[in-house]
């Protein structure tokens, strides 16, 4: 009798506890038997992962693009604004000679954007931005089109940074970063290739919070735009995008019912705004939990409580963290947790939960099902966590719908011909775009839904240009 232990989808070696027993053998690093009557060293197996290669892809399945071609279809006809960008881009040819070098999160909205950016003229080449987060389907479809690709669901961490260096190696002249690992890469490690670099693109609340504390310590070499900032961004994409995005997560992970539950979101800014609107949509009983004076105070003002997460983690069925820092959720917290309690985390870094801590309180660990991890504590409760403790909404579902994607995606295009059109007039600092061009983002959307808009006279106009006119 053979038994294998569950393994993190990341882990690239499983460890093997031999025993001996009297009429048979069994392999298992989780049971002890009491009739064991010898105990063999522990052993190591490596866990070769068997990819798909090429000189321009390392992906997990080349047998899958058929299905990622066919997502990336239906993903572009839900990001109609992005496609009237492409359009014009494949008239102007924007990036043409220009190399763009992209860690993001390779989704069949991502690969959309892939294709608007070489309509623009621009040479592409990929890898991800998070070892949960890669739709296989997508990277094997973008592989078969000729681009350059090196991603897959489950990296190991090894392999994420031999990614992230395949892109770093291609010298992109424009990086787009989801979290700044790609610009931390080239500036700690690569820093000859900073005076070819033109601009990089930021699309996370997290990657804007590093950037800055890069620009604050004089490390920032080269000009990073802030999409994240971007007005249309944080609407849709931290707000609708991310609200939606994580209880499917969540959904997907336990299929647990929301409604009667109380759920603690750790976290009100635009992200958790979203997270708590939905939850109180499916009818949860939602706390939130904060350290901004001023966002606290619109949690509740927003008609949910707002209280210390210490004072409410013994009475929380569902935790949500929203933060973007690091262990929100720790060893004083899932001590006091209730039996069956889950955890998940919509930040972009698997930190802002503890699970070294947890890992060091739990007895036993299994996996339950995809996705879905059961710790035992020394008490005997159990507390789960949803995708490894990474983006759940990218762990255990699909991420954000296209329609919100298309926008946030207008923003890293644009971005990128901005960047162009502003060579060498850039400070090294974290720039955030023209109003402009946020507004041309929405505008596109508009149209793309079929809204029109009134206009404002001509009186209304010199109104509102003038200062004489009064009481």
């Amino acid at each position: 009798m053979i038994s294998q232990p569950t393994s993190s989808l990341s882990d690239l070696y499983l460890n093997f506890s031999i025993f001996v027993h009297i009429n048979y053998i069994s392999i298992d690093n989780v049971q002890y038997y009491e009739e064991k009557l010898y105990e063999c060293p522990v052993i190591t197996v490596q866990l070769v992962n068997i990819m798909d290669k090429g000189q321009h892809y390392e992906v997990k399945d080349l047998k899958l693009a058929e299905q990622g071609l066919m997502n990336i279809e239906l993903a572009e006809s839900h990001m109609a604004a992005l496609m009237v960008v492409k359009k014009r881009f494949e008239k102007e040819k924007p990036l043409k000679g220009i190399r763009i070098g992209m860690a993001l999160h390779v989704t069949k909205e991502t690969a959309v954007l892939v294709k608007t950016l070489i309509a623009g003229g621009a040479q592409v080449a990929i890898t991800g931005c998070n070892p949960l987060s890669t739709q296989d389907d997508v990277a094997a479809a973008l592989a078969q089109e000729g681009i350059h690709v090196w991603a897959y669901k489950g990296e190991t961490t090894d392999d994420y940074y031999r990614y992230l260096n395949h892109i770093i190696d291609f010298k992109p002249h424009i990086t787009i970063d989801d979290g700044c690992d790609l610009v931390s890469e080239i500036h700690k490690k690569h820093p000859n290739l900073i005076s070819d670099i033109i601009a990089g693109c930021e699309e996370t609340t997290t990657g804007i919070i590093r950037l800055k504390a890069m620009q604050k310590d004089k490390a920032l070499k080269y000009p990073m735009i802030a999409v994240n900032d971007n007005k249309t961004k944080h609407l849709l994409d931290n707000y609708y995008g991310t609200g939606q995005s994580t209880l499917d997560g969540i959904l997907r992970a336990t299929n647990i019912l929301f409604a009667g539950k109380n759920v603690v979101v750790a976290g009100y800014g635009s992200c958790g705004k979203g997270v708590a609107l939905r939850a109180r949509g499916l009818g949860a009983n939602v706390i939130v939990t904060e350290v901004n004076h001023f966002r606290a105070l619109q949690a509740r003002y927003d008609g949910f409580t707002v209280m210390p997460m210490s004072d409410i983690v013994s009475n929380g069925d569902i935790f949500i963290t929203v933060t973007g820092n690091k262990h929100i959720l720790r060893k004083e917290h899932f001590q006091a947790m209730k039996d069956g309690a889950i955890l998940a985390n919509s930040g972009h870094f698997d930190i802002e939960i503890d699970l070294k801590g947890l890992k060091e309180l739990s007895e036993n660990q299994r996996r339950m099902r995809p996705f879905l991890d059961e710790y035992t504590l020394s008490n005997d409760r159990r507390v789960y966590v949803c995708g490894e403790g990474r983006l759940v909404n990218l762990a255990a579902a699909e991420g954000h719908p296209s329609e919100v994607m298309a926008t946030s995606f207008c923003g890293q295009a644009l971005a990128c011909e901005y960047a162009v059109k502003n060579k060498g007039k850039m400070m090294p600092e974290v720039i955030t775009l023209p109003e402009e061009i946020d507004e041309q983002i929405a505008a596109l959307q508009l149209q793309a839904m079929g809204i029109h808009l009134d206009q404002l006279t001509d009186e209304q106009k010199k109104y509102l240009s003038s200062w004489e006119e009064g009481t």
